[in-house]
């Protein structure tokens, strides 16, 4: 029986999502969870043991996404991949002329050049599946506020990235989700950074979001769903 990735059965399709979790992350474990090998990426064990309770056939996946040579050894044993979740990102927020060049080194680092690396490590895994790269972008991917500069630095490249690799690799879709604001624990942060009332009735559910993704996979193959663009109502 081959093996797409140490332990994952082949009898069903692999997939890796990272920040996973909590929020989003979890969420998209949870949609994909009933028909997918799931690999749960996240900074630490620690941070996956509740999802991993939850989901007990999943496979805990800690690495960090900017240790390169780290993520070069966890990615080794995956040798065929069906669906790559790039969910992981920071939000460090603040105007121009407050940030610094260690902000937008590592919000860009986080967002952008991790996704790129992973996706770059993952391309023979991912050609042999036919396999589907998912990107978590924002709707800061696509216009960029005031005292989002950097955020949106980093998710206006990682829409570039998305639309140079689903030319580069036509045997792998990519798409592109950009959703707004949604209801995370990272949603309260920058609420609150704002001086705000946090309410959640203003904000995506993530698992709308996780609704939203998982039918990008489900999409035949005979389309490609390059771009899905989700506002809350």
């Amino acid at each position: 029986m081959q093996r797409g990735a140490e332990g994952a059965d082949r009898d069903r399709a692999v997939a890796l999502v990272t920040g996973a979790g909590r929020g989003l992350g979890a969420a998209i474990a949870r949609e994909l969870a009933p028909d997918h090998e799931l690999l749960l990426g996240a900074r630490t064990t620690a941070s996956l043991e509740s999802i991993l309770t939850e989901l007990p056939g999943a496979t805990g996946w800690p690495v960090e996404l900017t240790d390169y040579p780290a993520v070069a050894a966890a990615a080794a044993p995956i040798e065929r991949l069906d669906v790559l979740v790039h969910n992981a990102g920071i939000a460090d927020l603040g105007t121009i002329a407050e940030s610094s060049v260690r902000q937008w080194r590592e919000t860009l680092e986080a967002n952008l050049i991790a996704v790129v690396e992973l996706t770059r490590l993952l391309l023979p895994a991912l050609r042999a599946a036919h396999g589907h790269v998912v990107l978590i972008n924002s709707g800061a991917g696509l216009r960029a506020n005031a005292g989002w500069s950097s955020y949106a630095a980093s998710k206006f490249g990682l829409r570039a990235f998305g639309d140079a690799l689903r030319l580069e690799e036509p045997s792998i879709r990519v798409t592109s989700v950009h959703p707004g604001r949604i209801d995370t624990d990272m949603q309260r942060e920058i609420v609150a950074g704002e001086g705000r009332t946090y309410d959640p009735a203003q904000f995506l559910r993530p698992e709308t979001v996780a609704r939203t993704v998982r039918t990008a996979i489900d999409t035949p193959r005979d389309g490609h769903p390059t771009e899905i663009v989700l506002r809350p109502r």
